[in-house]
């Protein structure tokens, strides 16, 4: 069948619209006809060469859609069924599926970053020729191919734009502040960076019962929007970020600290923010190769722990359902985050306001 999509061929190019070949699927895959994909900075990273990824390739690791059609052995969904994806499927058997950590699944992980499906290939091409998916997904595209594990039901009726954010965003920024780090009521945060992750991570600390919680951002629009989520302080982003969050958490610093940018220098700074005995969570991803200079000097004598957070800690079985419930039953204000949808021929436009810091969330809408 034919499916129009998305490509990246190179990086620092745009996006170009495609008409692609896309093969039906094959043994535990589903056919899905997206209806929402989230306009998320992980993919940028693939445009700009920080994430090294197989190219041609169809990006969108954040969507949700109906299921078209299924492949031998799959029993979990049927043609017909609203989905969420999940853009880290796993195996549920081995080591780290075992131990509660489905995002580190050895069988799946190593296949995602060379593009292509379980069986070692891509179902799309373009002139015979392979184009990869991002994340198992390649949700920039009107059909995607996906693995059986990547298809979760949310069990509550949820509108397509919200159900593609509670695969990424919603997972990633609520499920640091409620799966990584256990925040004790009352507690204080800050959280550096508000886009959609840094607006997720708010709302779950505010979930959670946290009292004092700082935003520090650079745009305004955005600032103002982590207030409306319940944060109680927001900053502009500079040097003087940490004594600032210093001042408003009785001159120590917060016990949870979040970053959700994925820049060295402000993991760095994000270090300063952090109380003596609190937590940093890297939430961000930052590009491939870089480093961060965090001094165990610090670390050591103020008793810092440092915490990665990849894919919120999630359970993707578990806590799709969980975070969908909660929006639906008032707890997540999830349709906040969504600034603006756009159609897939909008792509570069969605990027490009993505880059300026006008957007929490965009959404490409099929």
């Amino acid at each position: 069948m034919k499916t129009r999509a998305a490509v990246l061929f190179a990086p620092h190019e745009p996006f170009r619209i495609e008409t692609l070949d896309l093969q039906p699927p094959k043994s535990r895959e589903v056919l899905v006809k997206l209806q929402a994909a989230g306009v998320c900075h992980s993919d940028w990273h693939i445009a700009t060469g920080d994430t090294k990824h197989p190219l041609p390739a169809v990006c969108g690791h954040e969507g949700s859609g109906i299921v078209e059609a299924v492949g031998e052995g799959v029993a979990s969904v049927k043609p017909g069924e609203r989905v969420a994806l999940n853009w880290a499927p796993n195996c549920g058997s081995c080591f780290y599926c075992a131990h509660g950590r489905p995002a580190l699944c050895e069988a799946y992980r190593g296949l995602i970053w060379q593009g292509v499906l379980m069986d070692g290939t891509p179902r799309l091409s373009l002139g015979g020729k392979p184009v990869y998916h991002y994340c198992a997904l390649a949700c920039f595209s009107e059909y995607a191919v996906v693995p059986e594990a990547s298809c979760v039901k949310l069990g509550v009726e949820t509108e397509p734009r919200i159900a593609a954010l509670v695969g990424c965003a919603v997972s990633t920024g609520v499920g640091a502040a409620v799966n990584t780090v256990e925040i004790p009521a009352g507690a204080s945060v800050a959280v550096l960076g508000a886009g959609g992750i840094g607006s997720c991570v708010v709302l779950g600390a505010r979930l959670r019962g946290a009292g004092t919680v700082v935003v520090v951002d650079r745009a305004k629009e955005k600032m103002k929007l982590a207030l409306e989520l319940g944060a109680t302080h927001a900053l502009e982003a500079g040097p003087e970020s940490p004594r600032r969050i210093r001042e408003l958490t009785g001159g120590r610093g917060a016990d949870f600290v979040f970053e959700a940018v994925g820049v060295p220098a402000v993991q760095e700074q994000a270090l300063e923010c952090v109380r003596p005995g609190g937590t940093l969570v890297l939430v961000g991803l930052a590009p491939m190769g870089t480093s961060t200079q965090l001094p165990g000097a610090i670390i050591t004598r103020r008793e810092l722990t440092v915490r990665g957070c990849y894919y919120g800690t999630c359970e993707p079985a578990r806590d799709f359902p969980r975070f969908a419930r909660w929006h639906a039953e008032g707890k997540l204000p999830l349709e906040k985050l969504v600034t603006r949808t756009y159609a897939l021929d909008e792509i570069n436009a969605a990027y490009a306001d993505l880059l300026a810091g006008k957007l929490a969330r965009g959404v490409i809408v099929f």
